[in-house]
C-alpha cells in the first residue's frame, strides 16, 4: 500500500515545487502593482533590442503611468495617466509625438496609481540631483520601488530620443546610444513621469542613479528621457 501511493506523493510534491518556485520568480518583477519587464543592462550589455512587452497588452489603463526605450532603441515610450506616448527622432532638431499604444518595449516598468500627494517643491530645488534627494529624504518609509510625477514649468531641460541605426547590435552602452538626439526645452509648461528605486540599477534607472524620468512637454510636441533640468516653478506628486 505504501509502495503504491509513492508515485502520488512524488508527483504531488513536484507540483508544488514547481507553483512555489513559478510564484517566486514572478514575485522579482512584480512588486504591489508595480510592474517590471525585462532589464536595461540586458539591452545594453548584451544586445537584447526585442520587444518583451507589447504595450497594448496592458489591461488596466487606469492610473497607468509607465516608461521605456521602444524596441531596437528606436523611440521613447511614455505612459501618462493611461495615454501612450511615442517619441521619433526626425531631425536633429525636430521629432515626432504620437499617442498609440501598439508598441513594444525590450524593457518598460509600469504602475497604477490613481491617488497622489502634492508636495511643493521649495525654491532650492533646482536639478535632477536635487530633485531625486528631495525625494529620497520624503519617502524613506517607502522601501518598494514606486513612480512619481512632477508638473509644472521648467526653465530648461534637455531630453534625448533613442535613434538606433537600422541593423546595429549594440555590447555596450556606448553602441546602445549611437544615433540618440538631444533636444532643449526652454520656459515650457511640462509633466515628468518618474520611477525611483534604491535597488533597481542596471534593471530600469542608471548606476548612478536612482531615478528615471521621461518629460512631455504640456502642448505634447516633445517627449524624451530626461537628462538635464533646471527647474522653475513645479510641483512633485508622490502615490498616496
Amino acid at each position: 500500500m505504501v509502495t503504491e501511493k509513492h508515485p502520488y506523493r512524488i508527483f504531488f510534491i513536484i507540483i508544488t515545487s514547481v507553483l512555489f518556485f513559478s510564484t517566486c520568480s514572478n514575485s522579482k518583477n512584480q512588486d504591489s502593482n508595480f510592474y517590471i519587464v525585462g532589464k536595461m543592462k540586458d539591452v545594453m550589455w548584451k544586445g537584447k533590442l526585442g520587444g518583451v512587452i507589447s504595450l497594448d497588452t496592458i489591461k488596466n489603463k487606469n492610473g497607468l503611468y509607465g516608461l521605456g526605450p521602444q524596441e531596437f532603441l528606436k523611440g521613447e515610450l511614455l505612459i501618462n495617466n493611461g495615454v501612450t506616448y511615442v517619441s521619433k527622432v526626425t531631425s536633429d532638431s525636430t521629432m515626432s509625438v504620437q499617442k498609440t499604444n501598439t508598441v513594444a518595449a525590450p524593457f518598460f516598468v509600469y504602475t497604477n496609481i490613481e491617488n497622489w500627494v502634492k508636495v511643493i517643491l521649495p525654491n532650492n530645488i533646482k536639478t535632477i540631483k536635487d530633485l531625486e534627494t528631495f525625494i529620497t529624504g520624503k519617502t524613506k518609509h517607502l522601501k518598494k520601488p514606486f513612480a512619481y510625477k512632477v508638473i509644472g514649468k521648467v526653465k530648461e531641460a534637455k531630453i534625448h530620443v533613442q535613434n538606433l541605426p537600422e541593423g546595429s547590435s549594440v555590447s555596450s552602452p556606448k553602441e546602445a546610444h549611437i544615433g540618440q538626439t538631444n533636444y532643449q526645452v526652454f520656459d515650457t509648461d511640462c509633466t515628468i513621469i518618474g520611477v525611483y528605486s534604491e535597488n533597481h540599477k542596471g534593471v530600469f534607472t542608471h548606476h548612478d542613479t536612482n531615478a528615471h524620468m521621461h518629460l512631455l512637454t504640456n502642448d505634447e510636441t516633445k517627449m524624451g528621457h530626461l537628462d538635464n533640468l533646471v527647474i522653475d516653478k513645479m510641483n512633485l506628486f508622490l502615490p498616496k
